[in-house]
């Protein structure tokens, strides 16, 4: 019965915000007939930084991407202040983003405005997905300034945003395609293939796909007291293939409709961890992942906007391994999940100085496993966020409240204990002199993840008493944007000062005979993030962009005030760590460097020497030139990455590769 009055619920609220939408739209709505304009795409010289917005959003667009000569989303989202990237190294291997040491679960990963969920692990690899389509990257701590987004990313303590090209055609042109071609080190490459189409004045059409493999058999430097010797990784081989259609609509009432279908299927070795005289390494992962989504935004009038979004999605994956511990010699696991999701969300401006949002998701999620007694649960979730924003000239205050309700379903086993939550945020900038753009702004946000299905349910390890990890957030920051040297283009700087506390944060425990998921611990994180970038013209062609970024951070494990790691650095989270970023744009040649330096870790709960991870500094070069020609052209890229060849682990015992090269082409036509 508590099933379907969470159902009702959710529906009931979403059919609320539609009708009350589009009955206020009757009485305001005047657009008539209007003729669609084509598309215009203006290029212009701005700061990489949302210095306006009353929470940090950090940004990195198409062209700094591609002058940088970054070819992954972890390299792109490391070059975030504040972001931890975990990389087990390799091509394939998984990696995945926290934001101010919050933990990944915390951190929603969002394409095209829509979340991207792993209800199973609670965390979202961002390894497979491709940066070639990429329009815009952005990570906003907290939220971001737009009311109009689903109630997921309200609930988030940070937000990873990618947004893809939309088709954009010059010259009167209807159709677009690029082919691409990328090889390098290791056995790596990468076709790709990009179409865009137009199907009519007001319907427009993507085809993206790429195919990757790469043996990933690179050498590094094994390292156990005075012996050194050369070895090299083995099972480190990736097979994997990617693609997406999108569909966009603009009717005659200028309202707009995506649509998105997205495959991705991977068979990779897991190289699993360096080990002292034994190199066996069996273990393989199959992943296969299909999603449907679809958005609709309609503006009725200078009041009222209506945002509706749904989304299917469907995973698989399989891991094996062999080992004569095992019945019949090898380990099998499989695991399917399914996710149904609905969100809408109504904007409403009374005033140019006020405004009001609500937004309503629902989702009901499934996991099936191979296990004997696979518990087989379902998970229902209901999430309505209020949101109010007061906003002048010089001062914008925002105030958000997020309802959360999750029950749950299972065939077998003990049932968790259902789940509410009232979660506030409050924002706030102010523009000190209106002639000058900058800011002081604050943020305080109130977050909490709910145990993952791998928490409640794994075999022998799985705790259904668990209780929600809960997370506070403080930040005071300042953000400046201004041309105060004759000589730049702009100068921006932000500065962000934070302290978030995590309560009842989800650990494996030992307990009697076996490791068991426990609420065990509390950490207090504290830390300051340092933006800088500026733009310097050499004439009317060349131009030199400098970028940078800093962070320093305590987080501090304060559980136990008798443990001997009370008040010691988490594991791999350095006090240090940053990248300076170069591009100068010439007729003949454009050339990126790149160096992203991180401090020591310690990879156990204690910090010492012992289990200290030595800093490193990682460096990338790139060259590409553009050849045009009548009604085409022709890309050429070289990059050289890590440069120094540096010998680093991100994660101890997985070693990153050394230095590499690849070489990219793009035609397009």
């Amino acid at each position: 019965m508590k099933t379907k009055a969470v159902l009702r619920a959710i529906c009931l609220g979403i059919f609320s915000l539609v009708s009350v939408a589009e009955s206020r739209a009757q009485q305001n709505d005047s657009i008539g007939d209007n003729r669609q304009l084509e598309e215009v795409t203006v290029k212009a010289r701005r700061a990489p930084m949302k210095v306006t917005s009353a929470t940090p959003v950090q940004l990195l667009g198409k062209d700094e991407i591609k002058s940088l000569g970054l070819q992954n989303m972890a390299d792109a989202v490391r070059r975030f202040a504040g972001t931890n990237v975990r990389d087990y190294g390799g091509i394939g291997g998984l990696k995945t983003v926290s934001v101010r040491n919050l933990g990944a679960a915390h951190t929603a990963v969002s394409y095209d405005g829509v979340a991207i969920s792993n209800t199973q692990a609670g965390q979202i690899d961002i390894g497979r997905f491709s940066l070639d389509n990429v329009s815009n990257l952005s990570l906003a701590i907290g939220h971001d300034d737009n009311l109009l987004q689903s109630a997921r990313l309200f609930a988030s303590a940070g937000v990873l945003n990618i947004e893809t090209e939309k088709p954009h055609f010059e010259d009167g042109r209807s159709t677009f395609t690029q082919v691409q071609m990328r090889g390098g080190s290791f056995g790596y490459l990468t076709p790709a293939l990009r179409h865009w189409q137009k199907l009519g004045e007001r319907t427009r059409l993507s085809v993206d796909a790429n195919y990757l493999r790469a043996d990933g058999d690179y050498p590094f430097t094994l390292k156990n007291g005075s012996l050194v010797t050369e070895e090299e990784r083995i099972n480190s081989d990736v097979e994997s293939g990617q693609g997406e259609v999108n569909l966009f609509h603009t009717f005659r009432d200028d309202s707009e409709l995506s649509a998105k279908a997205y495959y991705y299927k991977s068979e990779r070795g897991l190289p699993g961890a360096i080990i002292l005289y034994n190199s066996a390494s069996d273990e393989r992962l199959w992943d296969e992942n299909f999603f449907a989504q679809a958005r609709y935004k309609k503006v009725f009038s200078s009041e009222w906007s209506l945002q509706a979004q749904g989304k299917y999605n469907y995973s698989w994956n399989k891991y094996e391994d062999l080992g004569v511990e095992y019945t019949g010699g090898k380990q099998t696991d499989t695991n399917r999940q399914k996710e149904y999701y609905l969100s809408a969300s109504a904007l409403y401006r009374p005033t140019e100085w006020l405004s009001f949002s609500l937004s309503q998701d629902g989702a009901i999620n499934k996991l099936h496993t191979n296990g004997l007694n696979s518990p087989e649960p379902t998970r229902y979730t209901s999430l309505t966020a209020l949101n109010a924003r007061i906003q002048t000239k010089q001062v914008k205050v925002s105030g958000t409240v997020v309802a959360t309700y999750i029950t749950e379903e299972v065939k077998a086993g003990n049932t968790p204990e259902d789940r509410k939550r009232l979660s506030p945020t409050l924002s706030a900038s102010w523009q000190p002199w209106e002639e000058e753009q900058f800011f002081v702004r604050a943020l305080y946000k109130n977050t909490f993840r709910v145990p993952t299905f791998s928490d409640l349910y794994y075999l022998r390890v799985g705790n259904t008493n668990l209780k929600p990890e809960k997370a506070t957030e403080y930040t005071l920051g300042l953000t400046w944007s201004g041309t105060p040297f004759g000589i730049t283009d702009f100068v921006s700087i932000t500065v962000d000062g934070y302290y978030n506390e995590v309560k009842d944060k989800i650990i494996a425990f030992p307990s009697t005979y076996v490791w068991k998921m426990q609420n065990y611990g509390k950490v207090h994180i504290t830390g300051i993030d340092v933006t800088l970038a500026t733009a310097i013209p050499f004439g009317r062609k060349v131009n030199l962009n400098l970028s940078g970024n800093y962070s320093w951070q305590k987080a501090l494990d304060v559980t136990n005030r008798e443990a001997k790691n009370y008040k010691h650095q988490l594991p791999y989270t350095p006090e240090h760590n940053g990248n300076v970023s170069a591009t100068l744009e010439m007729p003949w040649l454009n050339i990126g460097y790149t160096v992203t330096m991180v401090g020591k870790r310690y990879y156990l709960a204690q910090n010492i020497k012992a289990n200290e991870i030595d800093g490193y500094n990682e460096h990338t070069a790139t060259l590409w030139r553009e050849f045009p020609f009548k009604g085409c052209k022709l890309r050429l890229q070289a990059e050289v990455i890590n440069l120094t060849d540096a010998q680093y682990d991100v994660i101890k015992y997985y070693p990153m590769p050394g230095r590499s090269w690849r070489l990219t082409g793009t035609f397009n036509f």
